[in-house]
C-alpha cells in the first residue's frame, strides 16, 4: 500500500525473517571481539564517561542497581543523560549521542519538541501539573484519539501501559462473562501479576516472573506467535474451563516485532477471538501513533475490541497510558450505566495521577503535531534507509546478523536471544536453553556497549527506533558508526574454542 501516511512502505515477509532468525540461533555466536571491547571500555567508558561512572556509583547507595528504569541498564555501567533534543542526547560528561532508544519508542517527533514544550510550559504557568479535577484537555485528548483510531469510540487515560493492560483484562471478563486470558508468547503486556507470563521467550510460562505465586496464573496462558492452530487449540480447551475473555496481541509480533508475525496471522487472531467469544485486545503501546496515526490496526485493517496505549499519548511526559475501544466494552469503566440506561458491572479501575492536565496537554499537542507533520511516515522512511545501510554493512563484513524493520521499529539481531522457545514436551532442554540465552544476552550487551561508545544509544543493543527528527545525513552518519563496530566483530565462539585449545 506504499507509505500512504503510515510508517511502512512494504510489510516484511515474516516467514523469511523467521527463517533467518532460525539460522542465526543454530550457528556460532558473532559479536564484538574481546580486544575491541576492551579498547572501548578503556578508551571511551573509563576516560570519557568518568562523570557517569561516579554518579552511578553514588546512586547505587540509595537506588537498587543505581537506576530507576530497566531501559537505563547497560554495560559496563549506565550513562547519565542531562540533555535531550531532537535526534540527539548528551551525557553528564558532554558526550553526544544519536538517540535510537527514543525513551522506548514514544518520542515519534524526537525528544523534547519545542512545539509541545511551549504548550506544557504555558500550562505550568497557569494551571500547574495536576489538580485532581477535570481539565478540558482530558476531553480534547480522548476526542483526538477517537477521531484517529477507528476502533476507539471511547478512551480512558491511565498512568501506564501496565495499568491499561491490567484494566483491559477486567473489562474483558465483565463484558464476556468468561475467565481466561490468552496472550502471545514472548510478548510483554506490562508487569502486573496475571500478565507477567510467557515473557521475552515463548514457552517460559512463569519462569521469569519471580515474586509471583504460581496460582496467580491459573487463568492465564500463552499461545505461540504466528501459530493460529496453537491459538485455536488453547481457545477450544478454555471452552471447557470458563471460556476465554481476551486474546492479547502485539500486532507486529512479541517484543515490538522481535519475532515478527504476518498480516494473515494478525487478522486470524481477530477471527478466532470472536469465534470463541473473546475480546481481541491490541497492545499498541509501541505501535500506536508510530506505525501510523490509526495505529497498526489501521495498517492491518483489523478492528480490535480494546486497544492499549502507552507513553506516546502523553508525549513522553508522565501519566503515560490508556485504554480505548468499542463503546459496549468501555461502558464497564463508566458510572455503571450503559447507553440505554441499564446497569452494567463496573470494572475496578483507579489512578489519581492519570489524565493530569500536564499529560493530557502534552499528549494532545504531540498527537496533533504527529498528524500535522506526517511524522510517522517520515520516521518510517528514515528507518528503511537505516536498516538497508546496516544490512549492507553486515554483509560487507560477512556477519550473519538479521536486520529488519516494521516501519520505524528497527531490529539489529546479532545473537537471536529472544528467538529461542521452550517446548514443555521436552522439559530436559530448559536448563540448556536458559544457559544459551544468558550467554547470548551477554554478547548482546557487549554490542550495545560498542554502539554506545560510537555515539549510538539503542534499546538493549538490538532494537532501534527512528523519529521524525532524523534526516538522511544523520542516518548515513549512524550507518557509518555501525560499520565501525561491525569491523571489530567476528566469530566469538571460534575465538573461545581456540583459546581453550591453547590453554590445554
Amino acid at each position: 500500500m506504499a507509505y500512504n501516511g503510515f510508517a511502512i512502505d512494504e510489510y516484511l515477509n515474516a516467514k523469511a525473517v523467521t527463517e533467518q532468525l532460525d539460522a542465526l540461533i543454530k550457528g556460532p555466536v558473532y559479536g564484538i571481539m574481546p580486544d575491541a571491547l576492551r579498547m572501548y571500555e578503556e578508551e571511551y567508558f573509563e576516560k570519557k564517561c568518568a562523570g557517569s561512572k561516579e554518579r552511578i556509583e553514588e546512586a547505587k547507595q540509595v537506588i537498587p542497581g543505581g537506576v530507576q528504569h530497566n531501559l537505563a541498564f547497560n554495560y559496563p555501567f549506565p550513562i547519565v543523560i542531562t540533555k535531550a533534543e531532537g535526534a540527539k542526547l548528551w551525557d553528564i560528561d558532554g558526550n553526544e549521542y544519536y538517540d535510537l532508544l527514543q525513551a522506548g519508542g514514544p518520542t515519534v517527533l524526537g525528544s523534547n519538541p519545542q512545539s509541545v514544550r511551549e504548550k506544557v510550559i504555558n500550562l505550568l504557568n497557569t494551571c500547574g501539573p495536576s489538580t485532581g479535577l477535570f481539565h478540558e484537555y482530558e476531553y480534547k485528548l480522548a476526542k483526538k484519539i477517537s477521531e484517529l483510531v477507528p476502533s476507539v469510540e471511547m478512551f480512558r487515560m491511565l498512568g501506564s501501559g501496565t495499568e491499561a493492560c491490567m484494566c483491559a483484562a477486567r473489562v474483558a471478563r465483565l463484558k464476556t462473562g468468561n475467565k481466561n486470558i490468552l496472550k502471545m508468547g514472548g510478548a510483554y503486556h506490562g508487569w502486573s501479576d496475571q500478565l507477567a507470563y510467557g515473557i521475552r521467550i515463548p514457552g517460559t510460562k512463569g519462569q521469569q516472573s519471580r515474586g509471583i505465586p504460581k496460582y496467580v496464573f491459573g487463568h492465564t496462558d500463552e499461545f505461540f506467535p504466528g501459530d493460529l492452530e496453537d491459538l485455536e487449540k488453547k481457545l477450544k480447551r478454555n471452552r471447557r474451563n470458563g471460556g476465554t475473555a481476551a486474546v492479547y496481541v502485539e500486532p507486529v509480533g512479541p517484543e515490538s516485532g522481535t519475532r515478527p508475525v504476518s498480516r494473515e496471522f494478525v487478522r486470524g487472531c481477530e477471527e478466532l477471538a470472536h469465534k470463541y467469544g473473546a475480546l481481541l485486545i491490541f497492545d499498541e503501546v509501541v505501535t500506536g501513533f508510530r506505525i501510523g496515526t490509526a495505529g497498526a490496526q489501521g495498517y492491518f485493517g483489523v478492528d480490535p475490541d480494546l486497544t492499549i496505549f502507552g507513553k506516546v499519548i502523553a508525549g513522553g511526559y508522565p501519566g503515560a497510558g490508556g485504554i480505548g475501544g468499542h463503546r459496549d466494552c468501555m461502558q464497564h469503566l463508566g458510572a455503571g450505566i450503559d447507553s440505554s440506561g441499564k446497569k452494567v458491572k463496573k470494572a475496578l479501575c483507579g489512578g489519581t495521577m492519570a489524565a493530569t492536565p500536564i499529560s493530557c496537554v502534552a499528549g494532545y499537542h504531540t498527537i496533533e503535531e504527529i498528524e500535522r507533520t506526517g511524522a510517522c511516515e517520515k520516521a518510517g522512511r528514515m528507518a528503511d534507509r537505516l536498516t538497508a545501510g546496516i544490512r549492507a554493512s553486515a554483509e560487507k563484513h560477512d556477519l550473519p546478523f538479521v536486520i529488519f524493520n516494521q516501519g520505524s521499529i528497527c531490529h539489529v539481531d546479532t545473537v537471536g536471544t529472544m528467538h529461542f522457545a521452550i517446548d514443555w514436551s521436552k522439559p530436559w532442554q530448559l536448563p540448556k536453553i536458559l544457559k544459551e540465552t544468558s550467554r547470548r544476552q551477554k554478547e548482546m550487551e557487549y554490542m550495545g556497549a560498542a554502539y554506545m561508545a560510537e555515539g549510538i544509544v539503542t534499546l538493549a543493543g538490538s532494537r532501534l527506533y527512528t523519529s521524525a527528527a532524523y534526516d538522511e545525513g544523520m542516518i548515513d552518519d549512524v550507518i557509518g558508526r555501525f560499520d565501525r563496530v561491525f569491523a571489530s566483530c567476528g566469530n566469538v565462539d571460534r575465538l573461545k574454542a581456540v583459546r581453550r585449545q591453547n590453554e590445554k
